[in-house]
């Protein structure tokens, strides 16, 4: 065993000391993913998740993720629709609907007729869920045992039905619809087709005191712009890439605020650059909106420099060849992919062409003439290495997770003032209180 790796090891054995997983299979999972060059702290959420999801099947709708098997809860059936479905060429019945609880709701889907009637109370064992529309679902199949339980088990159908009223920062991925306050920060159209019919929706980016999220409008928002102040019921939520965003359709109910009495923010207080987050803090999420992070860039990892993307679908090529469309042209760029760590975590940290362009302090041209001049095609990557590795940086953009770790997709970035002596207090504070 790697000496270094031993106090991890056995940190996680203990973590996991309640689940039959022997140090050996631990072991194993963490050099693999340390291989994969995925951060250390990461490695260890990714392992702690993976065996806990395995093994402990009891859960609430609400810590429900996708991928889980055998899994145990209970809910009240608040809809369920007979479905005719085509699978592998065959025509099948499918039962789908939504299961709540006191915390949360999903959505479900019965492989087989199961007997379930719209405001049930059921326990569900041997379960599994999967990723459906970006969200957790559930799934009863062959294996699973339903057990229908008393009424007064959980509240009425009524009560689990309505439509919370929540703070943007508390919307979670078993929301499926809202209610909130808040003010438009970004708005502007888009002509889509859909299903042959050429329609315009409204995009943009609402606001309130504790968050920012994306909104999507399928109906006309007559009289409303940026710095609207709006208040609305029954918008439904749609997550992507651990991302909710907020839809408006004929169901939900939009108002103008004209007082801005009792509000806790302004347009501009919303639209003021998010204080950082510590990367411990993004790590554990599985998405953020609009964040800021600051640290070290500790390493810059291989995929950076100039490269060539396929005209067609914008992915990187390797000697004009493309993984869907084949042998094309391909057209240059030049990015930036490194890993940011402030001393609480490590993410990875994606720059586009111009945000690469100001923190190498080369254009892409220039660039380009450096790898002519070199001979070599790794001559920029080389020297974005040397000149880069160590730097203090500041970037802000949104989050996805997957299971080699998390990933910033920087909008800006910058390197901040030389806070050197505060950084290095706050470390000192930190490393003296978890003593």
């Amino acid at each position: 065993m790697n000496n270094k790796l031993a106090p991890h090891i056995e940190e996680l054995t203990k973590a996991l000391e309640n689940i039959e997983i022997g140090e050996s299979q631990v072991q194993e999972d963490l050099e693999k993913l340390l291989d994969f060059r995925v951060p250390l702290d990461e490695a260890k959420r990714i392992i702690i998740r993976k065996f806990r999801s395995t093994f402990m099947p009891v859960m609430k709708i609400k810590d429900i993720t996708a991928g889980l098997k055998d899994l145990e809860t209970t809910g009240r059936i608040i809809d369920v629709t007979k479905k005719s479905v085509n699978l592998r060429g065959k025509d099948i019945i499918i039962f789908s609907g939504t299961l709540a609880d006191e915390d949360g709701a999903c959505s479900f889907t019965a492989w087989s007729d199961c007997s379930l009637k719209s405001g049930e109370v059921i326990r569900i064992k041997n379960a599994y869920s999967r990723s459906w529309h970006n969200r957790p679902e559930l799934n009863f199949g062959k294996r699973s045992c339903i057990e229908k339980l008393p009424d007064d088990t959980l509240p009425s159908i009524d009560e689990l039905s309505k439509t919370p009223a929540k703070k943007l920062c508390d919307v979670v991925n078993t929301d499926l619809s809202i209610s909130s306050v808040t003010v438009i920060l970004e708005y502007s159209h888009r002509n889509i087709n859909v299903k042959g019919k050429n329609i315009t929706i409204v995009e943009g980016v609402l606001a309130d005191e504790t968050a920012k999220l994306p909104f999507t409008s399928w109906v006309s928002l007559d009289g409303l712009d940026i710095g609207s102040v709006i208040r609305f019921k029954k918008a439904s939520v749609r997550m992507f890439r651990g991302v909710p965003s907020l839809n408006f359709n004929e169901n939900t109910i939009i108002d103008t605020v004209v007082s801005n009495k009792g509000l806790l923010f302004t347009f501009e207080s919303a639209n003021m650059v998010p204080e950082p987050v510590p990367i411990g803090e993004i790590m554990v999420k599985d998405g953020m909106f609009d964040i800021v992070a600051l640290g070290n860039m500790i390493s810059i990892r291989p995929g950076s420099g100039i490269i060539t993307r396929c005209t067609e679908c914008n992915r990187v090529i390797q000697r004009n060849t493309c993984r869907v469309h084949g042998i094309v042209e391909g057209v240059k760029d030049m990015r930036i992919k490194a890993i940011l760590d402030d001393g609480t975590g490590a993410i990875s940290v994606m720059l586009n062409r111009e945000l690469s362009e100001v923190v190498y302090g080369l254009s892409m041209h220039e660039a380009e003439d450096r790898i002519q001049k070199a001979m070599s095609q790794d001559a920029v990557f080389g020297d974005m290495r040397q000149v880069l590795t160590g730097k203090y940086l500041a970037v802000r953009g949104n989050t996805s997770s997957n299971e080699f770790g998390v990933m910033l997709v920087a909008k800006s970035a910058w390197i901040p003032y030389d806070n050197t002596n505060d950084r290095a207090s706050s470390l000192i504070k930190r490393l003296t209180n978890n003593k």
